[in-house]
């Protein structure tokens, strides 16, 4: 398939890649890091040269983890944010028929981080912005952010007026959070769970602290076909609907207006990133291969058309939702 859609595709800045060996090596094999440090700084050159060869016409790229959720000072957070929002538009002005971005921001000033977004939308032409999970800021960086808190809906608000997507993407725990639950089970870290648990906490207190209930036509992307959420549906909006809504109404709190199904098909977009399950579509890049990733696309075709309903819904997932989602004109291989 050709004009397949990617995001989700992460970059680091060059002078941060150079030093963060220890934390790559959580996730990336020791035989594999050396390509991990190399293609995490590739923008144009390798990271395009293996796209076009296996297909991809349009790629989303996004800064790394932690990123900015990762800086403590509001301040410095942005501006790394202006920073790295800059970077990567320098990087990527002169390809834009195959790359574009999702904006860096600071999230310790709702407002501020809402002006941020506005100026990357507006005059830097990207597509909405990824978020590390909630924002460290305190001293120690033990203070945590989340952003289904009534203070963001200074931010919400303008991701609605910019009708752009907002990705809550996860970030490896650090601090006390590392050291109690992670510290004595290192395997865990990322992919195979924590990466699920502190993504699934983010967008459930979202739901049910009734966000989209207050911007009902708010948009956000979750990576990793849904970080085990799907799975647990009946179980979730039996408990939401059935057991705690009544009690908070009897105690006079508010919850979300509607069941889980309703925000899930409305307000909520699904990758399949990392997920290749025949041996979707987001590669994960470079943590995970584009030639895995789209190996599996492209080779497991026919059973993947028939697991999804029919070939229309083969090239929705490849491409047409995600054209749909970020209101794609024409791109390379757009209409293949």
């Amino acid at each position: 398939m050709l004009g397949k859609v990617s995001l989700e595709e992460a970059y680091e800045l060059p002078a941060k890649a150079d030093s963060s060996r220890e934390q790559a090596a959580l996730y990336i094999a020791p035989h594999d890091l050396e390509r991990y440090l190399r293609q995490i700084k590739s923008i144009t050159g390798e990271r395009i040269e293996v796209s076009d060869k296996h297909g991809i016409g349009y790629t989303v790229v996004s800064m790394t983890i932690p990123g900015i959720q990762g800086v403590t000072d509001r301040i410095q957070a942005e501006k790394d944010a202006t920073y790295a929002n800059n970077y990567i538009y320098d990087q990527i002005k002169d390809h834009r028929d195959k790359l574009r971005a999702f904006a860096a921001l600071s999230m310790h000033d709702p407002k501020q981080a809402g002006q941020e977004l506005r100026r990357c939308v507006k005059e830097l032409g990207f597509h909405g912005a990824l978020l590390n999970d909630f924002q460290h800021a305190g001293p120690d960086g033990e203070t945590y952010l989340f952003y289904d808190q009534p203070e963001y809906d200074a931010f919400w608000k303008v991701c609605v007026e910019l009708d752009v997507p907002i990705y809550i993407h996860p970030a490896a725990p650090v601090g006390h959070r590392f050291m109690k639950l992670y510290a004595q089970r290192k395997y865990l870290v990322g992919p195979p769970l924590s990466f699920a648990n502190a993504v699934s906490l983010h967008l459930l207190g979202i739901i049910t602290n009734g966000v989209f209930d207050r911007f009902p036509n708010l948009k956000i992307i979750v990576g990793h076909l849904g970080e085990h959420l799907p799975f647990d549906f009946w179980r979730t909006n039996h408990w939401l609907v059935d057991v705690e809504r009544p009690l908070a109404h009897k105690a006079g709190d508010n919850i979300c207006e509607q069941d889980l199904f309703h925000y899930f098909k409305k307000n909520i977009w699904l990758t399949t990133s990392g997920h290749f399950s025949t041996e979707t579509l987001n590669v994960d890049y470079p943590y995970e291969t584009i030639e895995m990733g789209c190996g599996w696309w492209d080779g497991d075709a026919e059973a993947i058309k028939k697991a999804l309903g029919g070939e229309k819904e083969y090239y929705e997932v490849g491409r047409e939702n995600a054209k749909k989602l970020l209101k794609l004109g024409p791109y390379h291989d757009s209409d293949a």
